[in-house]
């Protein structure tokens, strides 16, 4: 079935880079070189370590090989290396031919090495200005990856987390890079800061509000999440099931950081400051939505006074979640979400991607949909979102 596409340029909201090995080395100062993130083998194992401490598995970062062929997740995720996984896995260029391969123009780019919101690193580094450091060679890194993509790679920088004051000066300095977005951690009292929802965050939700960076939350960007994620299946599951059950809940797991944020008033006193719940889905959000304005009625009604909108309101007015597997009632479920909110991603090149045909993998079920509705979830809602 043919999807409106006439003319529209293609947003995937959900990718993966692989971090290059030399990324962290071949731009530090001559004193840090040794101590930033840089591949050692460790038996037999290449894994990244950071001043003296590993940081995991320097691995390929997905499951599509170097022929274009899907793996199973458990061997490719914890066994390829650079070597065996797709080039465009980590190429940039690679990169790109596969994009004009599947029909797509753009695409927003997630780390992985680093943690999926920038968490390891800050994490595994205990010195402060060495930390800070590999936080601003990975975002230089990664404008440098854009400007030569003209724009149509676009990853998100990760923050130093650990400091409220850091993190604006950071999001300021990577919007004058270029950069379209901040990548943050959604549980940044890991790190030794304050919870999202406490008001010591504003100055950096006043800075993206003010200059258009939207606030990504991916699943499993958190060391609490990722401690969830171990917790999930029942032990007696064989291994190939456990991922499964781990990757099924991680998706829900994001309603926990939409709900906390809808509550904590942080978009009520920013209402231009946009956010989105990357790789999650879409299904879960009109249930949680309406099961939050229920239990704020029930349960906090003094507190739902204070705000001057439902909690599922701030939902179609600031945030966007992706969307790319599911295929029951679109139609519903796209009326119910909001078509304004919602943006398409294909996860390359991780197990649950959409590969090799992207577009055709969708169109069936897209087709349902109104070609307004195709239009903005395929293309415009992030082309407005990113500045394209």
């Amino acid at each position: 079935m043919a999807l409106a596409l006439d003319g529209l340029r293609v947003i995937d909201a959900d990718t993966h880079l692989t971090e290059a090995h030399d990324l962290w080395t071949s731009r530090a100062p001559a004193k840090f070189k040794e101590r930033v993130p840089h591949v050692e083998m460790i038996d037999e194992r290449p894994m990244w370590v950071v001043d003296g401490a590993e940081l995991g598995f320097a691995g390929g970062g997905g499951v599509i090989d170097r022929d274009g062929n899907k793996g199973r997740a458990l061997e490719a995720l914890y066994e390829w290396t650079q070597d065996r996984i797709h080039l465009g896995a980590f190429d940039p260029k690679a990169r790109i031919e596969v994009m004009d391969d599947s029909g797509i123009w753009a695409q927003i780019c997630f780390p992985n090495s680093v943690g999926l919101g920038g968490q390891g690193i800050s994490d595994v580094v205990k010195d402060p200005e060495l930390r800070l450091l590999c936080v601003q060679i990975y975002n230089d890194a990664i404008a440098q990856i854009q400007e030569e993509s003209n724009n149509r790679l676009l990853p998100m920088p990760i923050m130093p987390a650990w400091d409220v004051a850091a993190s604006v000066v950071e999001a300021e300095r990577v919007a004058g890079l270029g950069l379209r977005g901040i990548n943050l951690t959604s549980d940044t009292q890991d790190l030794g800061a304050p919870d999202l929802a406490s008001l010591e965050w504003d100055p950096l939700w006043d800075v993206c509000a003010d200059l258009h960076m939207p606030v990504h939350f991916h699943i499993g960007a958190s060391l609490t999440t990722m401690t969830y994620f171990g917790t999930y299946p029942w032990e007696s599951q064989d291994d190939d099931t456990k991922l499964a059950i781990g990757g099924t809940l991680l998706f829900i797991g994001n309603a926990r950081v939409v709900t906390n944020i809808i509550l904590s008033g942080m978009l009520e006193r920013h209402p231009t400051l946009q956010m989105v719940s990357v790789e999650s889905g879409v299904g879960w959000i009109p249930f949680i939505l309406e099961a939050l304005d229920y239990e704020m009625s029930e349960n906090a009604p003094k507190q739902l006074e204070k705000l001057s909108m439902l909690p599922s309101e701030y939902f179609k007015r600031q945030l966007f979640a992706t969307f790319w597997f599911e295929k029951n009632n679109v139609p519903a479920l796209v009326e119910s979400v909001g078509e304004d909110c919602i943006l398409f991603e294909t996860d390359f090149p991780h197990p649950t991607c959409l590969y090799p045909k992207p577009l055709e993998t969708v169109a069936e079920k897209m087709s349902t949909l109104t070609p307004t509705a195709q239009r903005k979830i395929l293309g415009e809602n992030a082309a407005k979102l990113y500045r394209l």
